[in-house]
């Protein structure tokens, strides 16, 4: 099989995993090879995510590597051999690869948490209050390439919609639900489908008012998705130079303790809703 022109994250994922593990066991690549029957530069395609491993052969690096951990070597044998066509191909090409990935990666999260402070979460907006964050951040844009970004926003809340949803989390500041993206009526839809969401048993609301002494936590954005063990996990951030895929076990630790940080800052859920309710009644 030929190498992968463009890996996406999650691949590229696969094989940081991998090397991880090669590194752990104090190998260098040449002997990882040698030892696999392999070629370096073969090793180094499967480490860059640009060649694909079977279960098999992932097996055999796991236990040449002294890999005890059989939840993650099986989880990572999962991912090498997932051949998933998602939805979110359809749109190569038509938007930046990040969106695809992010898809990609929640369409396998096990759980999703978000927190915002400036923005309603992609998984909680409507059609009217997409299109207009759109619109306004991306004005040059053609309003048919526009729509591509909103239906791909769209198709994404399908993971918290679908028969088995993914169970989700969010945390958001009161700046979000006041901000009007958006003429009244829109920021009057979008409060009214955050409190219908928030009813499903699958969906946890919190919301941080402006009036909660002693948050500093404001620098603290994340879009955090788990997965299958918790080697796997990935936290999503807007960088300087575009979107960061965080998987450094220090960083998701860090990120852990920042949502659950946050978390116990914010109202609980039934006050949550009392407090949405409460902001819905002002417009």
């Amino acid at each position: 099989m030929p190498p992968r022109r463009q890996p996406t994250a999650r691949q590229v994922r696969l094989g940081i995993e991998l090397r991880k593990l090669r590194e752990a066991a104090g190998l260098k690549a040449t002997e990882a090879a040698s030892r696999l029957g392999t070629s370096s530069v073969q090793m180094s395609q499967v480490e860059a995510g640009i060649a694909g491993v079977s279960a098999e052969r992932l097996r055999r690096m796991a236990a040449h590597y002294a890999c005890a951990d059989e939840e993650l070597v099986s989880a990572l044998a999962s991912m090498a051999t997932d051949r998933t066509r998602g939805w979110w191909e359809e749109y190569q090409g038509l938007l930046p690869t990040p969106f695809l990935d992010l898809a990609e990666l929640e369409h396998h999260a096990k759980y999703r948490w978000d927190v915002d402070f400036l923005h309603i979460p992609g998984l909680l907006q409507t059609r009217n209050y997409a299109h207009a964050l759109f619109s306004y951040v991306n004005p040059e844009h053609p309003a048919s390439e526009l729509e591509h970004w909103v239906e791909h926003r769209m198709r994404r809340k399908a993971i918290i919609e679908r028969p088995e949803p993914t169970p989700y989390e969010t945390v958001i500041h009161e700046a979000a639900l006041r901000i009007r993206v958006g003429d009244r009526a829109a920021v009057r839809d979008q409060l009214a489908r955050i409190l219908e969401l928030s009813e499903a048993e699958h969906i946890t609301v919190r919301i941080i008012p402006f009036d909660l002494d002693g948050f500093a936590g404001a620098g603290s954005a994340m879009v955090y998705a788990g997965g299958p063990v918790p080697e796997l996990d990935t936290v999503v951030c807007d960088g300087p130079n575009g979107t960061v895929f965080v998987d450094a076990e220090a960083q998701l630790n860090r990120f852990r303790t920042l949502f659950r940080r946050v978390e116990r800052a914010s109202l609980e859920p039934e006050r949550s809703r009392d407090f949405i309710h409460g902001l819905t009644k002002e417009l």
